[in-house]
């Protein structure tokens, strides 16, 4: 994921968030089960759908914080 993704990223609401975070999930699923059948050569894209999942948790649980400070 390139930094112009990331900082589009930090600006969507955490609702936005959580549907790019299913769909991210579903095409990692997809792509574990097609390397596992043997259908799908590129190993790397797994890893790298792994990490983007990572990357938007991350910035889910950075608005959630903020969030809540602002709360108080």
């Amino acid at each position: 994921m390139k930094k112009k993704e990331l900082a589009a990223f930090r600006n969507k609401k955490i609702d936005d968030l959580n549907k790019i975070l299913r769909e991210k999930r579903a095409d990692a699923r997809e792509a574990y089960s097609s390397i596992r059948a043997g259908q799908e050569k590129n190993i790397r894209k797994y890893k790298g759908l792994r990490r983007e999942i990572a990357q938007i948790l991350t910035i889910i649980r950075e608005k959630e914080i903020i969030t809540h400070d602002k709360s108080k």
